[in-house]
């Protein structure tokens, strides 16, 4: 049998692994254009890469520990809950804040310290799981030599993040900015998520329903949208379905309960110097309801959160006549603080944002009168701009390996030659 010509067969590898270097490295990402400088609340899918304190997590990001927990739906009330250790690769809804920055959303709070033999490839694709790419930290921070990174440097982490209006579909919406893992398919992620493979499609700029690891989407949550003045300083809070969030200095919790579009707020359990939470002429406190039948219906009274201003929680006293009472509130499962990764959430297409399984405690209301959503939405806000496509380098260990097999190739064609 004729072995193949060596120049030929070595060239023939050369191309190959040229091919593999453009196929492999890059990876789109969804960008909103902007143009204000007003911001949004919005979520990171962020996926340890160790074992990791909450507080350690939140040190990541410049974030509140508490706040991760709630948007997690982790119950804040285990005795010393900022220092449980969460297991690697446990999957979490980071909460950040989403800004216009040079005509895009993105977050730029975030900074990082870097350690004795980190690499922008390592913070990007180990400690950040992929969120970002070598070249926008370099490019972010003006590192001129990459491969030089003095231990103790404070960098910029830019971080993809998507506002859209806070809507999607006209239904008040939180943006979670996901990494796609190998095992994704978008029909599976839109399964995880409540979404459709349409809505994906056009929220992502997507000509088809492909995906690829690395891959950024913007992934639309259903939620719960306040309707709080615009002089308050938590003017625009949004709870996505599923979770909580805190308000008013830690003294106020508001959740979403699945399936819902109602927020609901009451005292948090964590508050301790707060201001008056009883609504003005009324004995009703923040989250309490009182229902009266009468032959036209049930009317029902109940004392909303309305908002923190000048270091006032803000209330708000509504009555309205319904066709039936409400019954008990509907409160999102509280989890306890996970120790190790359900099976399900490691193998399954995406994490499932109402996982129920062992840990999870049903919260009831504390107050003995019925609670009540009293929260609204802004009507049938205008559906936000389908985002457009970019691309970044996503692994650079696949570059590393790439780039040998292409060393080998030349280097054995010079020597066959």
């Amino acid at each position: 049998m004729k072995t193949p010509d060596k120049p030929i067969f070595h060239l023939f590898l050369t191309l190959l692994a040229s091919t593999l270097l453009f196929t492999t490295t890059t990876a789109k990402s969804t960008i909103e254009p902007c143009s204000s400088n007003d911001t949004c609340n919005s979520l990171l899918g962020y996926t340890l890469y160790t074992d990791l304190k909450v507080s350690e997590v939140a040190s990541l990001f410049q974030v509140d520990p508490i706040s991760v927990l709630l948007a997690n739906a982790i119950d804040i009330s285990y005795p010393d809950v900022e220092n449980h250790i969460l297991p690697s690769n446990l999957f979490l809804k980071i909460p950040l804040t989403c800004s216009c920055v040079d005509g895009i959303r993105k977050s730029v709070s975030t900074r990082y310290k870097t350690r004795p033999s980190d690499t922008l490839g390592s913070i990007a694709d180990s400690v950040y799981g992929g969120l970002v790419s070598a070249e926008q930290i370099q490019e972010a921070n003006s590192v001129n030599d990459p491969s030089v990174l003095d231990v103790g440097t404070s960098l910029v982490v830019p971080l993809p993040c998507a506002c859209f209006n806070g809507s999607d579909n006209a239904l008040p919406a939180v943006y979670l900015s996901y990494v796609v893992r190998g095992v994704d398919t978008l029909a599976g992620i839109a399964r995880r998520y409540s979404t459709t493979v349409t809505d994906l499609m056009n929220v992502n700029a997507m000509g088809a329903p492909d995906v690829s690891s690395g891959d950024i989407l913007a992934v639309p949550l259903s939620a719960c949208a306040s309707n709080f003045p615009k002089y308050a300083s938590d003017f625009g809070l949004i709870v996505p379905n599923g979770s909580y969030a805190l308000a008013a200095g830690h003294c106020v919790q508001c959740s979403c309960a699945l399936g819902s579009r109602s927020l609901y707020c009451e005292p948090a359990s964590l508050a301790v110097s707060c201001s008056s939470m009883q609504c003005r002429n009324s004995n009703l406190m923040l989250g309490n309801i009182t229902v009266q039948q009468s032959s036209g219906g049930c009317n029902v009274t109940t004392c909303d959160y309305n908002g923190f201003a000048n270091g006032t929680i803000l209330t708000m006293l509504s009555t309205s006549l319904q066709p039936r009472c409400p019954g008990p509130q509907q409160f999102a499962p509280l989890l306890a603080p996970p120790d190790t990764v359900p099976k399900d959430l490691m193998y399954a297409p995406a994490p499932s944002p109402d996982y129920d399984g062992p840990g999870s405690i049903a919260s009831s209301p504390r107050s003995s009168v019925i609670p009540s959503g009293g929260g609204s939405f802004p009507g049938n806000p205008a559906n936000g701009p389908a985002g457009s496509i970019s691309t970044a380098n996503v692994s650079s260990l696949s570059y590393f390996f790439i780039m040998l097999l292409i060393s080998i190739s030349s280097f054995s064609f010079v020597f066959s030659s």
